[in-house]
């Protein structure tokens, strides 16, 4: 399996930092583009350097590097995930405006009518970003933000990033234990 993951200059790196580590560990292949503000964030909400997290994916390109075997179309994967989106990057993805390597990926990925998640990482939201949600979901990317399940009792911020991380690897069909699973009776279930 392989799937591409963009990680852009929202709050919330650890979540696209987390899907690469567990990716890894599931032997998917990894091909990772950080955004220009991405790679700032990383450093400040994160203890990991920029290489630490280059080096988790299979391939990791430059984020203005057009050449990249993920900007085409012949480059055949299972999806892609943007972890966090912005709303920059989200609105530029509604609008098939492709500036950086995350863009373009995004945008081959619709052509190709392959899965494309999202993970938006703003609130409050403003009518712009709903419209761009919603032109994309009618275009079959999934929305998801990082919402909490607190049936599952999180104890410290990794279970929440876990838990969330979990989702997206089931909307990639990738099997996993990052979290409990609701059973219909208030318990939760591995």
């Amino acid at each position: 399996m392989r799937i591409v993951i963009g990680i852009s200059g929202a709050s919330g790196v650890i979540y696209g930092i987390t899907l690469l580590q567990q990716l890894k560990q599931h032997g998917v292949e990894t091909h990772l583009v950080l955004s220009r503000w991405a790679r700032r964030i990383v450093e400040l909400e994160t203890s990991y350097s920029i290489s630490e997290v280059a080096g988790m994916a299979t391939c990791s390109y430059p984020p203005d590097d057009m050449t990249a075997p993920i900007a085409s179309g012949s480059f055949l994967h299972h999806g892609m995930v943007i972890a966090p989106c912005s709303m920059k990057t989200m609105a530029a993805v509604a609008h098939g405006y492709t500036v950086n390597l995350i863009e373009r990926a995004a945008d081959v990925t619709l052509k190709e009518n392959r899965k494309l998640v999202l993970m938006p990482r703003e609130t409050p939201l403003s009518s712009i970003h709903l419209e761009n949600m919603l032109k994309l979901a009618r275009l079959g990317v999934t929305i998801m933000p990082p919402v909490p399940s607190f049936y599952q009792r999180p104890e410290i911020l990794q279970d929440i990033v876990l838990q969330s991380v979990g989702r997206l690897m089931d909307l990639l069909e990738i099997e996993n234990e990052l979290s409990k699973r609701w059973d219909g009776r208030g318990i939760t279930t591995h």
